[in-house]
């Protein structure tokens, strides 16, 4: 695998998983949107959505070069391991969501509901951190 792929692939991943939030919003009956974290944390003017995939696809990269790093300095198979550390950074960032909740610019606004104790919140990034380490670790293999 080349560090440009799996670069790509996170970007790729991280804007499906952008493109399926309207979905997952009326699944979960909640209104938490990442790409509305991202977005309106820079601008809260009408590029805001723009903005926030913009940031998300660039963390997707970001997150596809660290799974090409560790897929490389451990062997793991990558669509186990994309689909492992995805998981994991959830369960490892979301209490974050304190931050969110007391200081993001437009926390209350739409798509930035209080996360902390939120479970559906919880069960929407939970989902999402899935497709976005199923889609990396299927696109990052060689031959795809």
């Amino acid at each position: 695998m080349s560090w440009a792929r799996s670069a790509g692939a996170g970007a790729l991943a991280a804007t499906a998983w952008g493109l399926v939030e309207p979905l997952d919003r009326r699944l979960f009956r909640s209104d938490y949107s990442d790409i509305a974290l991202l977005g309106k944390a820079v601008t809260r003017g009408p590029r805001w959505r723009a903005a926030g995939f913009a940031l998300h696809a660039g963390n997707g990269a970001l997150f596809g070069l660290a799974f090409e790093g560790i897929r490389r300095a451990t062997g793991f198979e990558g669509r186990r391991l994309a689909v492992g550390l995805a998981l994991a950074e959830h369960v490892g960032l979301y209490p974050l969501g304190y931050f969110v909740d007391r200081y993001h610019p437009a926390r209350g606004e739409a798509g930035i509901p209080p996360l902390l104790a939120n479970p559906r919140a919880f069960g929407q990034a939970t989902v999402r951190h899935l497709l976005f380490g199923l889609v990396l670790g299927r696109l990052a293999r060689p031959g795809v």
